[in-house]
C-alpha cells in the first residue's frame, strides 16, 4: 500500500491558490495554468508521465515531436511512455520538468515556493512514503555491499530544506559549532526520556543545523558537522516514531542516511536503517522493516567495536546497534508469523549485550514480554515485563512507564487481585507523558480490561481508550 506524506494534501490546498510559475521559463505553447489545474496537479504528484503527456496532447494540442524535442526524447521514447511505460529515473523527470517548465514541487523533486504557513518542518509535497521506504532498502543494499559513492547519490533522492530564517549564518565554521548541535541533541534526549519527544521541535531543529552545512570551514570541522546533523535527524526520526508520524520519521531517517553516507560514518548508517525498519514495521509493513533491519545489522559489522557514541542506542560499541536491530527483527519476524525465528534473533542480542543503567536506550525485555504476551504465555511474559520495568526505573519516565503498561496487561489478562491497581497506575502516568507510541500501547489493556467482570474494570478501561485516542 502506498502512502503519501501526511502533509501532502495540506500542501496541496495551500499551493492550488498561488500564482504559477514565470511564464518565461515555460514553452509558449503551454499555459502555465495548466500545471497547477487539480487534475494534472495529481497526475504529477503520482509522477504519471505517460498520463501528463496525454494531458498535454488532449488539452494543449502538444504533438509527441514537440514534446520529444522539449525533454530531449526520442519520438519513439514518449510514444512508449504513452503506451504504459513508467517513469522512475529522477534525472528523467528532472529534464522533463526543466523542458516542459512544470514546477520541480510538483513532481516531488523540491520544495517549491510554498504560502508561508507551511512550516519548514513538513515533508515535500509529491513524495510518497512508498518511495522513500524503497529508496532507503536501496541505499541499505549498496552500502552492505560497498556499492560506489557516485551511485549511492543517484538513490537517493534530493531533499533540501527551505531556509526560512532571517538570522545570518557565521562566516566560518568552528568547533563550537559542532558542540552546539551536540549539545542540542543532549537536550532533546532529555526531554524524550522525561516526556516523550516533540517531533515538531525536533523537525525545526534539523532545519536551523542543515543551515549550518553550507557554511565554509576545515574539512575536519564540516565533517563532524554533517555527522552531528545526521545524529540530530536520528533524533527528529525517533520523534517521529514515538509520535505515530510514520511520513516524517522516514523522512528524517533518510536524511540521516543521507549525510551519514557523505561523512563515512557507519554508526549513523546503521542506526538509520535500523530506526527506519522499526518505523516500518510499527507501520504494519513487518517484511519491508525487516529488510531495513536486516541490512542495518549487516551495516553494523563496520562500527568501530568500542563506539562510545552507541550508548545513545543501548550498548556499548558495535555490539549494542547489532542486539537492537536483532531485538527489533525478532518483533518483525513475530508479526510474520515466524515465532522460533524471532526467539533465535532474541537469543543473538542477549548474546552480543546486556544493556545497563548507563544506556538511555534499548530493552530487551520489554519486547520479549510482549511477545510472549501476545502468545498467551503470561507465566513467560511476566518476569521479562518485571526485569523491564527495572530496568528503566530512574533512566527514562518514558521507557519505565511503557513497560509499566505491559505488566499490568499480563496482570490484568491473568486475573490477578493487584491487576486493577497496575492498570490505573499505568494509564495514570501514560496520560501524563506526550508519547503517543506508549499509548497506543493502553488498547490491548483496555481489551483486558473489558474482558473482566465488575464496574471498576469497565471504567478503566474507558479510560485507558480515552487516553490511548488523544494526543497530549
Amino acid at each position: 500500500m502506498t502512502m503519501s506524506y501526511g502533509h501532502a494534501n495540506k500542501i496541496a490546498r495551500l499551493a492550488a491558490s498561488t500564482p504559477a510559475a514565470d511564464a518565461d521559463s515555460l514553452s509558449p505553447a503551454i499555459d502555465p495554468a495548466l500545471y497547477w489545474r487539480p487534475d494534472v496537479r495529481r497526475i504529477l504528484a503520482d509522477r504519471d508521465i505517460g498520463a501528463l503527456y496525454r494531458v498535454l496532447k488532449d488539452d494543449a494540442g502538444i504533438t509527441q515531436r514537440t514534446i520529444a524535442e522539449l525533454t530531449g526524447m526520442q519520438q519513439s521514447e514518449v510514444s512508449e511512455i504513452l503506451k504504459g511505460r513508467q517513469v522512475r529515473n529522477v534525472t528523467v523527470l528532472e529534464r522533463i520538468a526543466e523542458g516542459l517548465g512544470i514546477p520541480r514541487e510538483l513532481l516531488g523533486l523540491s520544495y517549491g515556493a510554498y504560502p508561508e504557513r507551511v512550516t519548514v518542518a513538513d515533508p515535500p509535497g509529491g513524495v510518497s512514503v512508498e518511495m522513500l521506504r524503497r529508496r532507503l532498502i536501496e541505499l541499505g543494499a549498496g552500502l552492505a555491499v560497498a556499492a560506489p559513492a557516485v551511485k549511492l547519490a543517484e538513490l537517493l533522492e534530493r531533499l533540501e530544506l527551505p531556509d526560512p530564517s532571517p538570522v545570518p549564518l557565521p562566516s566560518a565554521l568552528s568547533g563550537v559549532h559542532v558542540a552546539k548541535v551536540r549539545g542540542l541533541i543532549r537536550r532533546l534526549g532529555e526531554a524524550h526520556r522525561a516526556s516523550g519527544p516533540d517531533p515538531e521541535v525536533c523537525s525545526a531543529a534539523t532545519s536551523w543545523a542543515s543551515r549550518l552545512l553550507g557554511v565554509p570551514g576545515p574539512e575536519l570541522v564540516k565533517r563532524a558537522l554533517m555527522i552531528a546533523v545526521s545524529e540530530l535527524h536520528l533524533q527528529a526520526g525517533w520523534a517521529g516514531v514515538d509520535a505515530g508520524l510514520y511520513d516524517r520519521a522516514m523522512y528524517h531517517c533518510g536524511r540521516a542516511l543521507k549525510l551519514a553516507t557523505e561523512a563515512g560514518d557507519a554508526y549513523c548508517k546503521a542506526v538509520a536503517l535500523n530506526r527506519a525498519g522499526l518505523a516500518t514495521v510499527e507501520h504494519g509493513d513487518p517484511n519491508e522493516g525487516l529488510k531495513l533491519l536486516q541490512v542495518g545489522t549487516v551495516t553494523a559489522l563496520d562500527v568501530p567495536p568500542d563506539e562510545p557514541r552507541a550508548v545513545m542506542v543501548g550498548g556499548s560499541g558495535r555490539a549494542g546497534v547489532q542486539a537492537i536491530a536483532l531485538v527489533d527483527s525478532a518483533t518483525a519476524l513475530a508479526d510474520l508469523d515466524e515465532p522460533e525465528k524471532a526467539n533465535t534473533d532474541l537469543a543473538r542480542a542477549r548474546g552480543l549485550w546486556q544493556p545497563t543503567s548507563a544506556d538511555t536506550h534499548g530493552d530487551l525485555d520489554r519486547p520479549a514480554a510482549i511477545l510472549e504476551l501476545e502468545r498467551g504465555h503470561l507465566d513467560a511474559a511476566e518476569p521479562f515485563a518485571v526485569a523491564s520495568v527495572r530496568r528503566w526505573e530512574g533512566v527514562s519516565q518514558n521507557g519505565h512507564t511503557n513497560s509499566c503498561v505491559v505488566l499490568a496487561t499480563i496482570h490484568v489478562q491473568a486475573g490477578d487481585a493487584n491487576g486493577l491497581r497496575l492498570a490505573h497506575s499505568a494509564i495514570s502516568a501514560t496520560n501524563k507523558l506526550t508519547s503517543v507510541r506508549v499509548r497506543r500501547r493502553l488498547v490491548p489493556l483496555a481489551d483486558a480490561l473489558d474482558a473482566r467482570t465488575g464496574s471498576d474494570a469497565k471504567q478503566l478501561a474507558r479510560m485507558a481508550r480515552q487516553v490511548a485516542s488523544t494526543r497530549a
